[in-house]
């Protein structure tokens, strides 16, 4: 099982494939890497990478989950594999951390792909693309209720109604989450504070690489709008709305989303 340490002390595991330019995936929140599944079949041009952020899958709960910690033990990760000219995937929560690690990771970077992605998960002044903050509380005292039916709820609602066949669902369900491993509860609980206060507006014109932003019109967790806002503030963007799809068409819809991912990293 391959694993690297933090100097910070959190084991952070991944699996690797294929050969070529580094393409790190960084899932969401109270996910794992597991939900890249659909992605291996890329492996014939890149060597991807995916990623067990700390307290999810099989990396090593920890005290502390902010976006600090997670941006950190990403730029310790890409220190300790020596990665270079890599494009670094993230979806949903992933994308904060992206946003967060790129000045950590800058010169390492050749370019990044934002999925279904926000600058700010709640809404503010000036920014209505977002979720009301006491929705978010509100999930927070679901959690402590009934975690499980919580955590499903969720999970159902990043697929738009009619999205998916059933036989598709279920390929998810059985591939992706009964086969992974359940979140550190603390690791959920806490990276709620990132979905309640993380705002990183002000960051995007510093983001001087490639971006492909990648989201689902029928997106009802962060909506498609809310790329529309980064596609304008981010330098070096190019924004692709997949209609008819929810919050994660990478799942729901693979073979068109690899299609996309190929195209981009073969133009940056």
């Amino acid at each position: 099982m391959p694993l690297i340490e933090t100097p910070s002390g959190v084991n952070l595991h991944y699996l690797e494939s294929g050969s070529g330019r580094p393409v790190v995936f960084v899932h969401g929140w109270a996910m794992s890497s597991r939900v890249w599944r659909f992605q291996q079949q890329l492996e014939g041009s890149s060597r991807l990478i995916f990623l067990d952020q700390r307290g999810h899958g099989q990396s090593s709960p920890t005290a502390t989950y902010s976006v600090q910690d997670y941006a950190d033990d990403l730029g310790s990760f890409f220190e300790r594999l020596e990665l270079t000219d890599a494009v670094l995937v993230g979806w949903s929560m992933g994308v904060q951390v992206a946003l967060q690690a790129f000045p950590l990771l800058k010169e390492r970077l050749g370019g990044l792909v934002f999925v279904g992605g926000t600058p700010r998960f709640t809404t503010a002044d000036g920014y209505p693309h977002g979720k009301p903050t006491l929705e978010v509380k509100g999930m927070g005292v679901r959690l402590k209720r009934d975690r499980q039916k919580t955590m499903g709820d969720f999970f159902r609602g990043m697929f738009a109604e009619g999205e998916l066949e059933k036989a598709r669902y279920q390929r998810i369900v059985h591939e992706i989450v009964m086969a992974g491993r359940s979140p550190d509860p603390e690791a959920v609980r806490q990276s709620l504070n990132i979905l309640s206060t993380a705002d990183q507006r002000e960051m995007l014109p510093t983001v001087d690489r490639p971006v492909l932003l990648v989201h689902g019109d029928l997106d009802t967790i962060c909506p498609a709008s809310a790329s529309a806002y980064m596609a304008e503030r981010l330098p070096r963007a190019t924004l692709e709305i997949m209609q008819g799809m929810g919050h994660a068409p990478f799942m729901s819809h693979p073979d068109r989303f690899n299609e996309v991912l190929r195209g981009f990293l073969g133009r940056v």
